[in-house]
């Protein structure tokens, strides 16, 4: 997969699994991302969203596991957390990081224990999250990325409360929306979490090369 300055481990394990081109969506937003800046990302289901998730959290990220998460990522179900794994396992390549999930039917007490001995990037459902944040102080000073998936469908079902609260403890950090639509909940929601983010928005036109989810 041809992106400017991708980790050669990434892109080998991507080409390994016949990733062998970027499409518009993962050519226009790679650099912007990569450069910190917060963005809102509007292309429709299929269009290789998650998998850009997954290229840009392994490209940022320092391979050393810390005591807290560096990387949060919101997922709408317990389905797309271990779809979200799946990806991490699947594209990490030589790169050891740490990844665990976390959903509505998890053991808290497993969850915060296994957390403890550190990871890098925590992918939770909205309720699991704000649960595990609500019952534990986790120190978030070196959280980088803090990623919503999915968010039309988190937001119908009023997630946005628990996520914005979890947003508001952290002072600085990469924002990342993810969503096939734009809404007005969508837009209000990224006013309240965002300070001037970067809006990328593509159509079914800009995603014939990308056959991830």
């Amino acid at each position: 997969m041809k992106l400017k300055k991708i980790k050669p481990g990434l892109q080998q394990a991507l080409e390994e699994n016949g990733l062998t081109e970027s499409n518009e969506l993962q050519q226009e937003t790679f650099a912007t991302i990569k450069s910190g800046a917060d963005c809102v990302i509007i292309a429709p289901d299929g269009s290789g969203k998650t998998t850009t998730i997954v290229i840009n959290v392994i490209q940022q990220l320092v391979s050393e596991a810390e005591e807290s998460p560096r990387a949060i990522i919101f997922a709408e179900t317990k389905e797309k957390v271990l779809e979200l794994e799946a990806l991490f396992e699947k594209f990490g390549g030589d790169t050891p990081l740490q990844v665990y999930g976390v959903h509505d039917r998890g053991d808290i007490d497993y969850d915060k224990n296994y957390i403890s001995t550190g990871i890098d990037v925590l992918i939770g459902t909205p309720n699991k999250l704000n649960e595990m944040f609500s019952s534990a102080g986790y120190n978030v000073n070196r959280l980088k990325m803090f990623i919503v998936d999915d968010a039309n469908a988190i937001l119908k079902a009023r997630h946005d409360t628990k996520i914005a609260r979890i947003s508001d403890a952290i002072s600085k950090t990469q924002r990342l929306i993810f969503s096939d639509v734009v809404t007005e909940r969508l837009e209000l929601f990224a006013d309240k979490i965002m300070e001037e983010p970067n809006w990328f928005e593509f159509d079914d036109e800009d995603h014939d090369q990308v056959s991830e989810i």
